[in-house]
């Protein structure tokens, strides 16, 4: 990684990249990019993008997608293998989980890497409630902060040792909001105490992954602005719960922020952000963002120096295999 990195994380509007996509990542060199379904059609294709992305910039930027498995999962057959939501997958192998969900995320890197996709959004380690907002329920780990640790510790080493990076979130802890934050902005009343034990505790075993994605949402008595965007809130990050990765927020364009896409993104490198995750591929967007945004700073670029040293050449699996481990793990619980 060298020279001065656009303090962002950019996503494509299509299936190719057009001539002034082309010319605009090109002068922006964000940190990396991320793909969604809009972006992927064959694997041909999806390798073809890749590439491409990494051209235009120079250099083998890292590129990301959400495949949680269940609801979010970009990649879907004949592309990847079909996932059940997390929860429910953790639920029916019961003390199997940690294997199972080690087996489903190495399997999830190798399809990944496959095409040229070298980071994941997950492990989620937000501790799931009966108040959960559905939208997030299902895609929780379970309802301990121990639980969460221990199968967010299998997910993560599946991707890493898959060659995938994982990026934790969403930081400090969004198990507890009742509204979509892509929609709306959630609010958390819950005293100080039991954050600690519950939401932010579940975070603090994975202190020193490479990557973790911010969350947009307020605690009520702790901050009135959104984590994301909170100066205090990224200091509990870096400071209670201890983080010490590359912070990128999660997407800028949701609805539970206010002010131009611009103004909140500058507003969360203020706040100690490292970079700007931004997901519509919005032309108008990404060149107002990066007119705010600029470079990363010193320390954001060390962090992600670290991170991107944390990529490894992963070794040689049959999936097929893995596969069959996984049945044969659930056949013992049927």
């Amino acid at each position: 990684m060298s020279g001065g990195r656009g303090a962002a994380i950019l996503a494509p509007e299509g299936l190719r990249l057009t001539g002034a996509e082309r010319r605009f990542f090109a002068d922006a060199d964000p940190f990396g990019f991320i793909l969604f379904t809009r972006n992927l059609e064959t694997p041909d294709q999806i390798r073809a993008l890749t590439s491409d992305l990494r051209e235009v910039v120079g250099w083998h930027a890292p590129i990301f997608i959400d495949q949680e498995g269940g609801r979010v999962q970009r990649l879907r057959p004949p592309l990847a293998t079909e996932w059940l939501p997390p929860l429910d997958d953790v639920s029916r192998y019961g003390a199997d989980a940690p294997r199972a969900m080690w087996l489903r995320y190495r399997i999830t890197a190798a399809e990944l890497l496959g095409l040229g996709i070298d980071g994941n959004c997950a492990p989620m380690l937000d501790v799931a409630r009966p108040q959960t907002h559905r939208f997030l329920r299902n895609r929780c780990y379970g309802e301990t902060p121990e639980r969460v640790a221990e199968i967010g510790v299998a997910v993560a080493q599946g991707l890493m040792q898959g060659g995938v990076l994982p990026v934790i979130k969403h930081l400090p802890g969004h198990g507890l909001a009742q509204l979509d934050s892509h929609l709306d902005l959630p609010r958390i009343d819950a005293p100080r105490d039991e954050l600690d034990r519950i939401d932010f505790e579940a975070f603090r075993p994975f202190h020193e992954m490479p990557l973790g994605m911010t969350a947009h949402l307020v605690f009520e008595g702790l901050n009135t602005e959104p984590a994301t965007i909170d100066p205090a809130m990224i200091r509990l990050i870096r400071e209670d719960i201890g983080f010490t990765g590359f912070l990128m927020t999660d997407d800028i364009s949701m609805e539970a922020l206010s002010g131009s896409v611009a103004e909140r993104g500058e507003a969360a490198l203020a706040a100690g952000c490292d970079c700007v995750l931004h997901c519509n591929g919005e032309m108008d967007e990404m060149v107002a963002l990066m007119r705010r945004a600029g470079e990363m700073s010193e320390p954001a670029r060390a962090r992600a120096e670290a991170a991107l040293a944390s990529r490894t050449i992963p070794a040689e699996v049959d999936l097929a295999e893995l596969h069959a481990e996984r049945e044969a793990l659930l056949n013992g619980h049927r």
